[in-house]
Protein backbone atom coordinates (compact mmCIF):
# COMPACT_ATOMS: atom_id res chain seq x y z
CA UNK A 1 0.00 0.00 0.00
CA UNK A 2 0.82 3.66 -0.69
CA UNK A 3 -0.19 5.89 2.41
CA UNK A 4 -0.83 9.28 1.77
CA UNK A 5 -0.54 12.16 3.91
CA UNK A 6 0.90 11.01 7.68
CA UNK A 7 3.50 12.10 7.56
CA UNK A 8 5.25 13.94 10.47
CA UNK A 9 2.99 15.39 13.48
CA UNK A 10 -0.11 13.42 12.50
CA UNK A 11 -0.80 10.29 14.84
CA UNK A 12 -3.21 8.48 12.25
CA UNK A 13 -0.30 7.63 9.71
CA UNK A 14 1.50 5.48 12.25
CA UNK A 15 -2.06 4.12 12.83
CA UNK A 16 -3.31 2.99 9.75
CA UNK A 17 0.08 1.47 8.94
CA UNK A 18 -0.10 -0.86 11.99
CA UNK A 19 -3.31 -1.70 11.54
CA UNK A 20 -3.03 -2.21 8.20
CA UNK A 21 -0.08 -4.80 8.89
CA UNK A 22 -1.57 -6.44 11.67
CA UNK A 23 -2.36 -9.27 9.95
CA UNK A 24 0.57 -9.50 7.30
CA UNK A 25 -2.00 -8.97 4.44
CA UNK A 26 -1.13 -5.21 3.77
CA UNK A 27 2.25 -3.43 3.73
CA UNK A 28 3.34 0.18 4.12
CA UNK A 29 5.39 0.25 0.85
CA UNK A 30 5.39 3.69 -0.58
CA UNK A 31 4.14 6.87 0.31
CA UNK A 32 3.33 10.87 -0.04
CA UNK A 33 3.67 11.84 3.36
CA UNK A 34 4.04 15.30 2.59
CA UNK A 35 4.10 17.49 -0.02
CA UNK A 36 7.55 18.82 0.89
CA UNK A 37 9.92 16.30 -0.47
CA UNK A 38 12.45 16.37 2.59
CA UNK A 39 9.29 15.72 5.36
CA UNK A 40 8.36 13.09 3.03
CA UNK A 41 11.57 11.23 2.79
CA UNK A 42 11.99 11.95 6.51
CA UNK A 43 8.48 10.25 7.09
CA UNK A 44 9.35 7.69 4.62
CA UNK A 45 12.74 6.88 6.64
CA UNK A 46 10.53 7.15 10.36
CA UNK A 47 8.62 4.37 8.92
CA UNK A 48 11.49 2.34 7.18
CA UNK A 49 10.50 1.93 3.65
CA UNK A 50 13.11 2.64 1.12
CA UNK A 51 13.83 6.03 0.41
CA UNK A 52 13.29 5.63 -3.78
CA UNK A 53 9.32 5.10 -2.53
CA UNK A 54 8.90 8.44 -0.70
CA UNK A 55 7.39 10.73 -3.11
CA UNK A 56 6.78 14.42 -2.93
CA UNK A 57 3.03 14.31 -4.18
CA UNK A 58 0.30 11.85 -4.90
CA UNK A 59 0.42 12.10 -8.30
CA UNK A 60 4.52 11.25 -8.61
CA UNK A 61 3.73 8.34 -6.57
CA UNK A 62 1.32 6.82 -8.77
CA UNK A 63 3.12 7.38 -11.71
CA UNK A 64 5.99 5.80 -10.42
CA UNK A 65 4.86 3.07 -8.51
CA UNK A 66 2.73 2.06 -12.06
CA UNK A 67 6.06 1.70 -13.74
CA UNK A 68 7.25 -1.21 -11.04
CA UNK A 69 6.83 -4.67 -11.20
CA UNK A 70 5.88 -4.73 -7.59
CA UNK A 71 4.18 -1.17 -7.45
CA UNK A 72 1.09 -0.71 -4.51
CA UNK A 73 -1.65 -1.60 -5.12
CA UNK A 74 -3.76 0.27 -2.91
CA UNK A 75 -3.55 3.77 -1.24
CA UNK A 76 -4.50 4.75 2.06
CA UNK A 77 -5.67 8.26 2.28
CA UNK A 78 -4.94 10.28 5.74
CA UNK A 79 -5.00 13.85 5.01
CA UNK A 80 -6.84 16.98 5.91
CA UNK A 81 -10.47 16.35 4.57
CA UNK A 82 -9.83 19.32 1.92
CA UNK A 83 -7.99 16.64 -0.09
CA UNK A 84 -10.05 13.49 0.18
CA UNK A 85 -11.67 13.48 -3.24
CA UNK A 86 -8.65 14.32 -5.04
CA UNK A 87 -6.15 12.08 -4.01
CA UNK A 88 -9.23 9.08 -4.21
CA UNK A 89 -9.89 10.11 -8.13
CA UNK A 90 -6.42 10.41 -8.91
CA UNK A 91 -5.94 6.61 -7.29
CA UNK A 92 -9.07 5.38 -8.66
CA UNK A 93 -8.04 6.72 -12.30
CA UNK A 94 -4.91 4.53 -12.09
CA UNK A 95 -6.70 1.26 -11.21
CA UNK A 96 -6.01 1.42 -7.37
CA UNK A 97 -8.00 0.43 -4.42
CA UNK A 98 -9.06 3.27 -1.67
CA UNK A 99 -8.93 2.95 2.07
CA UNK A 100 -9.70 6.70 3.30
CA UNK A 101 -10.13 8.11 6.43
CA UNK A 102 -13.56 9.81 7.53
CA UNK A 103 -15.23 12.04 5.94
CA UNK A 104 -15.24 10.68 2.80
CA UNK A 105 -15.02 13.86 1.36
CA UNK A 106 -15.04 17.76 2.75
CA UNK A 107 -18.63 18.20 1.24
CA UNK A 108 -21.74 16.65 0.35
CA UNK A 109 -21.45 17.73 -3.49
CA UNK A 110 -18.09 16.00 -2.73
CA UNK A 111 -19.38 13.16 -1.57
CA UNK A 112 -21.70 12.59 -4.40
CA UNK A 113 -18.84 12.68 -6.89
CA UNK A 114 -16.75 10.32 -5.26
CA UNK A 115 -20.23 7.96 -5.08
CA UNK A 116 -21.04 8.48 -9.03
CA UNK A 117 -16.84 7.99 -9.58
CA UNK A 118 -17.30 4.39 -7.66
CA UNK A 119 -20.51 3.19 -9.36
CA UNK A 120 -18.94 4.00 -13.23
CA UNK A 121 -15.56 2.83 -12.07
CA UNK A 122 -16.61 -0.13 -10.54
CA UNK A 123 -13.56 0.69 -8.01
CA UNK A 124 -12.83 -0.53 -4.04
CA UNK A 125 -13.60 2.07 -1.75
CA UNK A 126 -13.56 1.82 2.46
CA UNK A 127 -13.71 4.18 4.86
CA UNK A 128 -12.32 3.95 8.88
CA UNK A 129 -15.11 4.21 10.99
CA UNK A 130 -13.10 2.97 13.38
CA UNK A 131 -15.13 2.11 16.19
CA UNK A 132 -17.38 -0.55 14.46
CA UNK A 133 -14.28 -2.94 14.17
CA UNK A 134 -14.85 -3.19 18.15
CA UNK A 135 -16.03 -6.89 18.62
CA UNK A 136 -18.60 -5.55 21.44
CA UNK A 137 -19.91 -3.16 18.63
CA UNK A 138 -20.50 -5.80 16.41
CA UNK A 139 -22.19 -7.90 19.16
CA UNK A 140 -24.43 -5.27 20.15
CA UNK A 141 -25.67 -4.76 16.75
CA UNK A 142 -25.58 -8.74 16.41
CA UNK A 143 -28.17 -9.00 19.55
CA UNK A 144 -30.51 -5.91 18.95
CA UNK A 145 -31.03 -7.33 15.14
CA UNK A 146 -32.08 -10.55 16.79
CA UNK A 147 -34.51 -8.75 19.06
CA UNK A 148 -32.91 -9.08 22.15
CA UNK A 149 -33.90 -5.83 23.43
CA UNK A 150 -37.08 -5.29 21.55
CA UNK A 151 -38.22 -2.70 19.06
CA UNK A 152 -35.48 -0.03 19.73
CA UNK A 153 -36.92 3.29 21.15
CA UNK A 154 -34.21 5.44 22.47
CA UNK A 155 -30.72 6.03 21.48
CA UNK A 156 -27.81 8.08 23.09
CA UNK A 157 -24.44 8.59 21.32
CA UNK A 158 -21.78 10.87 22.70
CA UNK A 159 -18.41 11.67 21.84
CA UNK A 160 -16.49 14.39 24.20
CA UNK A 161 -12.97 15.54 23.54
CA UNK A 162 -11.86 18.87 25.41
CA UNK A 163 -8.60 19.26 23.25
CA UNK A 164 -10.11 22.34 21.56
CA UNK A 165 -10.86 23.71 24.59
CA UNK A 166 -8.69 26.84 24.10
CA UNK A 167 -7.94 28.54 20.66
CA UNK A 168 -4.56 26.14 20.27
CA UNK A 169 -4.74 26.72 16.23
CA UNK A 170 -3.83 30.58 17.21
CA UNK A 171 -0.52 29.10 18.78
CA UNK A 172 0.81 27.27 15.58
CA UNK A 173 -1.11 23.45 16.65
CA UNK A 174 -1.35 21.83 12.92
CA UNK A 175 -3.31 19.45 13.63
CA UNK A 176 -6.07 21.96 15.53
CA UNK A 177 -5.34 24.79 12.91
CA UNK A 178 -6.66 22.31 9.42
CA UNK A 179 -9.44 21.02 11.56
CA UNK A 180 -10.68 24.62 12.47
CA UNK A 181 -10.43 25.95 8.90
CA UNK A 182 -13.24 25.77 6.98
CA UNK A 183 -11.30 25.35 3.52
CA UNK A 184 -9.39 22.51 4.91
CA UNK A 185 -11.85 20.95 7.23
CA UNK A 186 -14.73 21.23 5.33
CA UNK A 187 -18.82 21.72 5.61
CA UNK A 188 -18.27 20.99 9.58
CA UNK A 189 -15.82 21.27 12.61
CA UNK A 190 -16.46 19.50 15.31
CA UNK A 191 -19.16 17.53 13.63
CA UNK A 192 -17.12 16.15 10.70
CA UNK A 193 -14.26 15.40 13.04
CA UNK A 194 -15.98 13.52 15.68
CA UNK A 195 -19.57 13.64 15.22
CA UNK A 196 -19.60 11.46 12.25
CA UNK A 197 -18.39 8.61 14.56
CA UNK A 198 -21.24 8.79 17.25
CA UNK A 199 -23.67 9.05 13.85
CA UNK A 200 -22.45 6.15 12.30
CA UNK A 201 -21.78 3.99 15.59
CA UNK A 202 -25.67 4.66 15.76
CA UNK A 203 -26.88 3.78 12.80
CA UNK A 204 -24.69 0.88 12.48
CA UNK A 205 -25.42 -0.81 15.72
CA UNK A 206 -29.39 -0.04 15.69
CA UNK A 207 -29.62 -1.26 11.89
CA UNK A 208 -31.51 1.84 11.08
CA UNK A 209 -31.21 5.10 9.57
CA UNK A 210 -31.75 8.22 10.63
CA UNK A 211 -34.60 10.09 9.11
CA UNK A 212 -34.97 13.69 10.22
CA UNK A 213 -32.21 15.91 12.35
CA UNK A 214 -32.94 18.95 14.60
CA UNK A 215 -29.20 19.96 14.95
CA UNK A 216 -27.93 22.73 17.83
CA UNK A 217 -24.53 23.72 16.43
CA UNK A 218 -21.75 25.96 17.93
CA UNK A 219 -18.21 27.92 17.37
CA UNK A 220 -17.85 28.53 21.98
CA UNK A 221 -14.32 29.67 21.21
CA UNK A 222 -14.55 33.15 20.47
CA UNK A 223 -13.36 33.54 16.72
CA UNK A 224 -13.71 30.01 15.29
CA UNK A 225 -15.40 30.02 12.00
CA UNK A 226 -16.68 26.10 12.49
CA UNK A 227 -18.63 24.42 15.33
CA UNK A 228 -16.79 23.10 18.38
CA UNK A 229 -19.80 21.78 20.01
CA UNK A 230 -22.75 19.87 18.48
CA UNK A 231 -26.30 18.26 20.10
CA UNK A 232 -28.55 16.67 17.44
CA UNK A 233 -31.87 15.28 17.87
CA UNK A 234 -32.79 12.01 15.44
CA UNK A 235 -35.67 10.70 14.17
CA UNK A 236 -35.11 6.91 12.81
CA UNK A 237 -37.05 5.43 10.38
CA UNK A 238 -38.47 3.03 12.56
CA UNK A 239 -39.76 5.09 14.43
CA UNK A 240 -37.04 5.17 17.42
CA UNK A 241 -35.82 8.62 18.76
CA UNK A 242 -32.20 9.28 19.37
CA UNK A 243 -29.42 11.90 20.21
CA UNK A 244 -25.93 12.54 19.09
CA UNK A 245 -23.75 14.55 20.79
CA UNK A 246 -20.47 15.86 20.48
CA UNK A 247 -18.01 18.40 21.64
CA UNK A 248 -14.12 19.61 21.43
CA UNK A 249 -14.29 22.12 24.08
CA UNK A 250 -15.56 19.16 27.18
CA UNK A 251 -12.61 20.76 29.70
CA UNK A 252 -10.94 17.43 30.87
CA UNK A 253 -12.43 14.71 28.78
CA UNK A 254 -9.81 12.85 26.67
CA UNK A 255 -11.59 10.58 23.90
CA UNK A 256 -14.88 9.85 26.05
CA UNK A 257 -17.08 8.22 23.37
CA UNK A 258 -20.20 6.13 24.88
CA UNK A 259 -23.59 4.15 23.24
CA UNK A 260 -26.91 3.50 24.81
CA UNK A 261 -29.92 1.85 23.16
CA UNK A 262 -32.59 1.63 24.83
CA UNK A 263 -35.56 -0.98 23.81
CA UNK A 264 -39.43 -1.98 24.60
CA UNK A 265 -37.53 -4.90 27.33
CA UNK A 266 -34.25 -3.34 27.81
CA UNK A 267 -31.51 -1.62 27.15
CA UNK A 268 -27.52 -2.16 25.52
CA UNK A 269 -24.31 0.31 26.86
CA UNK A 270 -21.48 0.59 25.24
CA UNK A 271 -18.15 2.40 26.42
CA UNK A 272 -15.06 3.00 24.90
CA UNK A 273 -12.70 3.21 27.43
CA UNK A 274 -14.34 -0.41 28.50
CA UNK A 275 -14.69 -1.58 24.69
CA UNK A 276 -13.90 -5.46 25.48
CA UNK A 277 -17.45 -5.54 27.28
CA UNK A 278 -21.07 -5.02 26.76
CA UNK A 279 -23.78 -4.56 29.53
CA UNK A 280 -27.29 -5.82 29.01
CA UNK A 281 -29.92 -4.02 31.20
CA UNK A 282 -33.33 -6.22 31.37
CA UNK A 283 -36.41 -4.65 32.05
CA UNK A 284 -36.47 -4.80 35.63
CA UNK A 285 -32.97 -2.67 36.05
CA UNK A 286 -31.02 -5.83 36.12
CA UNK A 287 -27.32 -5.75 34.46
CA UNK A 288 -25.16 -8.50 32.58
CA UNK A 289 -22.14 -7.97 31.56
CA UNK A 290 -20.97 -9.88 28.47
CA UNK A 291 -16.92 -9.95 27.72
CA UNK A 292 -15.25 -10.13 24.24
CA UNK A 293 -13.27 -13.84 24.13
CA UNK A 294 -15.98 -14.94 26.45
CA UNK A 295 -17.26 -17.21 24.07
CA UNK A 296 -20.75 -16.04 25.07
CA UNK A 297 -20.74 -13.86 21.77
CA UNK A 298 -22.00 -13.70 18.03
CA UNK A 299 -19.73 -15.03 14.92
CA UNK A 300 -19.18 -11.31 14.36
CA UNK A 301 -17.72 -10.21 17.70
CA UNK A 302 -15.72 -13.55 17.77
CA UNK A 303 -14.02 -12.82 14.42
CA UNK A 304 -13.24 -9.32 15.59
CA UNK A 305 -11.58 -10.87 18.89
CA UNK A 306 -7.85 -11.63 18.86
CA UNK A 307 -7.04 -12.59 22.24
CA UNK A 308 -8.64 -14.57 24.96
CA UNK A 309 -11.07 -12.76 27.35
CA UNK A 310 -9.04 -10.92 30.01
CA UNK A 311 -6.48 -9.70 27.53
CA UNK A 312 -7.00 -5.67 26.52
CA UNK A 313 -8.11 -5.23 22.98
CA UNK A 314 -8.63 -1.62 21.51
CA UNK A 315 -8.17 0.98 18.90
CA UNK A 316 -5.10 -0.45 16.54
CA UNK A 317 -7.42 -4.22 17.04
CA UNK A 318 -10.36 -2.67 16.05
CA UNK A 319 -9.18 -0.62 12.98
CA UNK A 320 -7.11 -3.62 11.87
CA UNK A 321 -10.61 -5.54 11.95
CA UNK A 322 -11.81 -2.89 9.00
CA UNK A 323 -8.07 -3.32 7.38
CA UNK A 324 -8.64 -7.17 7.50
CA UNK A 325 -12.34 -6.55 6.20
CA UNK A 326 -10.93 -4.77 3.07
CA UNK A 327 -8.34 -7.36 2.55
CA UNK A 328 -11.39 -9.88 2.23
CA UNK A 329 -13.55 -7.49 -0.05
CA UNK A 330 -10.42 -6.86 -2.35
CA UNK A 331 -9.68 -11.18 -2.17
CA UNK A 332 -13.45 -11.61 -3.38
CA UNK A 333 -15.02 -12.24 -0.32
CA UNK A 334 -18.14 -10.93 1.75
CA UNK A 335 -17.53 -8.30 3.71
CA UNK A 336 -21.01 -7.00 4.96
CA UNK A 337 -19.46 -4.79 8.03
CA UNK A 338 -16.79 -2.70 6.06
CA UNK A 339 -17.75 0.91 6.21
CA UNK A 340 -17.52 1.96 2.28
CA UNK A 341 -18.89 4.87 0.31
CA UNK A 342 -22.23 4.28 1.21
CA UNK A 343 -21.91 5.26 4.55
CA UNK A 344 -19.63 7.82 3.72
CA UNK A 345 -22.80 9.27 1.76
CA UNK A 346 -24.73 8.46 5.20
CA UNK A 347 -21.84 10.92 7.08
CA UNK A 348 -22.05 13.64 4.67
CA UNK A 349 -25.75 14.30 4.31
CA UNK A 350 -25.66 14.72 7.96
CA UNK A 351 -22.98 16.93 8.55
CA UNK A 352 -24.50 19.11 5.67
CA UNK A 353 -28.59 18.30 7.44
CA UNK A 354 -26.84 19.95 10.34
CA UNK A 355 -25.19 22.69 9.41
CA UNK A 356 -27.28 23.89 6.88
CA UNK A 357 -30.25 23.41 9.44
CA UNK A 358 -28.66 24.26 12.15
CA UNK A 359 -31.21 26.06 14.95
CA UNK A 360 -33.91 25.76 11.81
CA UNK A 361 -35.45 23.04 13.65
CA UNK A 362 -36.45 19.48 11.76
CA UNK A 363 -35.25 18.31 8.54
CA UNK A 364 -34.50 16.07 6.32
CA UNK A 365 -32.07 13.97 6.20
Amino acid sequence: MGLIGGGPGAFIGPVHRLAAEMDRRIELVAGAFSSDPARSLAAGAAYGIDPARAYPSVEAMIAAEAQRPDGIQMVVIATPNHLHLPAAKAALAAGLAVMSDKPATATLAEAEELAALLAASGGHYGLTFTYTGYPMIREARARIAAGAIGRVRKVVAEYFQGWLSDPIEQGGNKQAGWRTDPKQSGQGGCIGDIGVHAFNLAEFVVGDAVEQVNADLAAVVPGRALDDDMTVLLRFAGGARGVVGASQIACGERNHLTLRIYGETGAIRWSHEAADRLTITDADGSDRTLWAGSGHVGAAAARAVRVPAGHPEGYLEAFANLYRDFADHLAGKEAPLLPGIAEGLRSMRFVSACVEGNGKGWVEL
